[in-house]
């Protein structure tokens, strides 16, 4: 009898197989491990103080992303790709969302 974990395996190569044939589309979207904060923030031709503004980062989070003593995690590497593909869509829900959720919103950043 196969064990769970040899069952999921197989599925598991079963699925890749399907993906590199073209037949299934991934369930997962890829987000790099790195992203280069200052070219997302130089192509929009934004000062860090700006940029940091106008998508709700605080000014130390750019900082140290710039000069590498940390890097974004997660949804932020997330958030910063779509930042660097569509960021007048970016821009325009942020302006959809009320003035009072806004506030609240930085204050938990």
């Amino acid at each position: 009898m196969m064990s769970k974990i040899g069952s999921r395996l197989i599925q598991a190569a079963k699925e890749a197989a399907a993906i590199a044939r073209g037949e299934v589309a991934p369930a997962r979207i890829y987000v790099p491990a790195d992203i280069d904060v200052k070219a997302v923030r130089q192509k929009l031709e934004l000062d860090q103080n700006a940029f940091a503004s106008e998508f709700g980062f605080s000014i130390n989070q750019i900082r140290d992303w710039e000069q590498q003593r940390t890097r974004p995690l997660g949804a932020m590497r997330a958030y910063l790709m779509i930042i660097d593909r569509d960021p007048e869509g970016i821009r325009e829900l942020l302006r959809r969302v009320p003035v009072g959720a806004k506030s609240r919103a930085r204050k938990t950043v």
